[in-house]
């Protein structure tokens, strides 16, 4: 009997996972379509194209797969089953409907909630005390299909995104173990997504760290954690500089007017209703300033 082609479409190490767990199995992945790395990013992530050409498996990296040209270069592929792992771009309904078997995808929350990109940062900047790894069936709307099966993990108030992220990678793995051969079958059991509980998040940009001294510590302290180092960073300005700040723990009985210095050292910044003591910072500009306490950031 031959075995169900399987097109992997995927990217971080997630899809690395995924796309590790299949081959170790021995099921029959007839290609990988994956992203080059960007130079502009911080590739701090085993990618699936490093199992994929462990295991001779070809990989395409082409900017759309939405094309004439590559929607027919997938038909004749003629996958039985599409899975995406953290694939980047959104799949035509076109490729969604080429597989007999469907088309599935791996996404980084417990849908419907944090549908849309970068789920785990947003979550840790929410201050979610649980996140998990979903499968589901894809369909025109981004993160919308009916759900295969979920796994959760418990994450630290105080986890950082990277943190956070290493903690749920494996329910990726363990959602895919329970579930492959039910897809390769037909049998999954898919129930729908209660659309009144979704929420949807865009892409985050490296400006989307700008601090908003008017919010409160606790929200200021989740930006920090989601989105300090590998990610680009928290940041606020001062006198055409850039100061990073990589951490910050809260500091009790102080207030001020929001991003007013309190003192430098400690370097303790007033917020919308306290104060944070910012542990680990970095100028970024020339010449750096040096600001005194009581002014402002």
């Amino acid at each position: 009997m031959n075995r169900p082609r399987i097109l992997f479409f995927g990217y971080s190490e997630v899809g690395f996972a995924c796309l590790d767990l299949l081959l170790k199995r021995g099921d029959n992945v007839i290609g990988l379509i994956t992203h080059e790395d960007s130079p502009d990013e911080k590739i701090w992530f085993k990618t699936p194209a490093i199992a994929a050409r462990e295991h001779r498996i070809p990989v395409f990296t082409p900017d759309s797969v939405n094309t004439p040209e590559w929607v027919a270069k997938i038909e004749e592929m003629k996958p039985d089953l599409i899975l995406s792992v953290y694939y980047r771009h959104m799949i035509g309904q076109r490729i969604l409907d080429i597989p007999p078997l469907g088309a599935f995808n791996m996404h980084g929350s417990l849908l419907p909630k944090y549908r849309g990109r970068a789920p785990i940062n947003w979550a840790v900047l929410h201050g979610e005390p649980h996140i998990g790894m979903t499968l589901h069936r894809m369909v025109k709307r981004a993160d919308a299909g009916d759900v295969v099966d979920q796994e959760g993990v418990d994450i630290s108030p105080v986890d950082t995104a990277e943190q956070a992220f290493r903690k749920v990678l494996p329910c990726a793995a363990t959602v895919l173990t329970r579930q492959i051969d039910h897809l390769l079958s037909g049998t999954a059991v898919e129930t729908p997504q209660d659309e009144s509980a979704a929420t949807y998040f865009g892409g985050r940009k490296p400006e989307d760290g700008r601090i908003d001294w008017t919010r409160t510590s606790a929200e200021i302290f989740n930006l920090i954690r989601a989105v300090t180092d590998p990610y680009p960073g928290a940041f606020t300005e001062s006198g055409g500089a850039r100061l990073m700040v990589w951490w910050a723990e809260p500091s009790s009985g102080q207030s001020g007017r929001p991003g007013e210095i309190l003192t430098l050292d400690p370097f303790v910044v007033a917020t919308g209703d306290g104060a944070l003591n910012l542990t680990r910072t970095e100028w970024r500009g020339s010449p750096a300033p040096s600001p005194a306490a009581g002014s402002i950031l």
